[in-house]
């Protein structure tokens, strides 16, 4: 639906009426059954695109995980090494 388009809903049929706003004319009809239809098509089409740009972004912050990885285990190593070099206090007595 464009954004000069709106919905109507029928109150006697519960068709919905797509009208064209700039010039009052009528663009669609859909009778309530097919736009049962319509709509549940919609949600799914709409479910698959949110899954796809979701999908996305969790391989990009994965990505950049990845990229992280190798300062975060080089900073982990050093710290290891810093406490295994440390004299303890059983050594300075």
């Amino acid at each position: 639906m464009g954004s000069k388009e709106f919905e109507v809903i029928c109150p006697c049929c519960a068709a919905r009426l797509t009208v064209d706003a700039a010039s009052g004319k009528l663009l669609r009809t859909r009778d309530a059954k097919s736009s049962e239809k319509a709509d549940a098509w919609e949600s799914a089409q709409k479910n698959v695109r949110e899954r796809t740009t979701g999908g996305a972004g969790k391989l990009d912050s994965a990505i950049e995980s990845e990229r992280g990885k190798a300062d975060r285990l080089d900073e982990l190593f050093r710290k290891a090494q810093d406490r295994t070099r440390r004299p303890t206090d059983d050594d300075s007595e």
